[in-house]
């Protein structure tokens, strides 16, 4: 009898890796044009489109780190007993030290002319008026010097950068109001199948509802696009060269899901080559092993498979570059983590694969990741009852309990 294949990778020839066709996103994808200058709060995630060029000083002044009492040190190494003359609050405008004195000071405020030093007040004593300072203490001790944190005319944030809080404090304390960022890139967006329905439609006897395109609709907004839902194609070559065709008028990529692998309802990829190129088609990825690239009237296009883990995992893994090569942005990976696995697991040599985990404790409260009962690219269960992806490289080819595993959280993934 003959053996039957359970494993639906076993065919097909060689598949492209999936640093490869990271690779070619990043050789294929250029940077759309078009930016717009908003305020900072609306600046939020957006893609910087020019560097950000410190205008001056940060902080803008020397001030002290503590409250304290500000001096001269010199002579002052082996300690010292000195008159305490004038108070220095945050905000307020520093008189020039008097030889020989002290000025009592509190975070924040400018350092008077002629002091380089200050002690904290828990590390001197008071007497009458004065301070008594001990010894030990290096000049500039407990200080923040003028420019410290950056200096005038540096580059503060560079073009590329997708922006966070941090970064939009950090224009904010050099005065900025607002940033150039690159405009939002338009996704179209549809998924392909006899099979799907509307949620909120009936459905008949053999078909489902669309859960694709609200998954890729919210992966791409998290990404900073705009998209254009154009809703479900069926299967046929027709009606999807005629999407692809209205698809790449007014958008900067296409994105679909289903109908990208070899089977004879499957005609993605040849409307894709009737209308422009194909770059590449079939990775070493499970799952999502049917990803197919191509451009179409100019436009990038990126063709998921329809299982709904294979599209989630191939979205994190190459939409997300194409999307960040699109506004000129640096593609980072996501972090990874290093933790104990729970599970044994074996896979073939020569692909990647994203099984997906939850943390729990163990007996001494060290997290370990515990493989998802059900391997299923469809079961999207898998994906809502994990806390995210292991990767397995792809030369690994087991996993026992205790190794240490590449865990990527979901939520760093967007």
């Amino acid at each position: 009898m003959a053996q039957l294949s359970d494993d639906c990778f076993a065919f097909g020839g060689a598949l492209l890796t999936l640093d490869a066709a990271q690779a070619m996103i990043a050789a294929e994808v250029g940077r759309i044009d078009g930016t717009e200058r908003v305020g900072l709060l609306a600046a939020d995630g957006r893609v910087l489109a020019a560097d950000v060029i410190a205008p001056v000083d940060l902080p803008p002044f020397d001030n002290s780190a503590v409250d304290g009492y500000a001096v001269r040190l010199t002579g002052l190494e082996d300690g010292g007993h000195l008159p305490v003359l004038g108070r220095l609050a945050a905000g307020a405008p520093a008189q020039p030290l008097i030889d020989g004195s002290a000025q009592r000071i509190f975070t924040g405020a400018a350092l008077p002319p002629g002091a380089d030093t200050v002690f904290m007040q828990e590390d001197v004593r008071l007497d009458a008026g004065h301070v008594e300072v001990p010894p030990g203490l290096r000049s500039g001790a407990n200080t923040r010097p003028r420019g410290e944190d950056i200096a005038r005319g540096a580059v503060a944030l560079r073009a590329g950068l997708r922006l966070r809080p941090q970064d939009l404090a950090l224009a904010a304390a050099l005065g900025i109001t607002g940033v150039s960022v690159c405009r939002p890139v338009r996704v179209a967006l549809f998924s392909t199948g006899d099979e799907l329905v509307e949620p909120g439609r009936p459905t008949g006897a053999a078909q489902r509802y669309d859960s694709n395109r609200v998954l890729l609709a919210a992966m791409a907004r998290r990404s900073g696009a705009e998209v254009t839902d154009l809703g479900i194609i069926p299967d046929r070559l027709a009606a999807i060269t005629d999407a692809l065709r209205t698809a790449a008028r007014g958008h900067d990529l296409i994105l679909t899901s289903g109908g990208v692998s070899a089977g004879e309802e499957d005609h993605v990829r040849a409307a894709v080559e009737a209308l422009g190129r194909l770059v590449f088609w079939r990775l070493a990825v499970k799952p999502g092993r049917p990803v197919t690239m191509g451009v179409v009237g100019g436009v990038p296009f990126m063709g998921l498979p329809g299982n709904p883990v294979a599209a989630f995992v191939t979205f994190a893994q190459l939409a997300r570059p194409m999307l960040a090569a699109l506004v000129g942005s640096v593609y980072r990976p996501p972090p990874i983590l290093r933790m104990p696995a729970a599970f044994a697991y074996r896979k073939k040599p020569g692909r990647r694969e994203y099984v997906r985990v939850r943390l729990l404790p163990g007996p001494d409260g060290t997290a370990a990741a515990h493989k998802h009962g059900v391997d299923g690219a469809g079961i999207l269960t898998s994906l809502t009852e994990t806390d995210g992806l292991v990767e397995l490289a792809d030369d690994v080819t087991r996993v026992a309990p205790g190794d240490i595993v590449a865990f990527m959280p979901y939520a760093l993934l967007f």
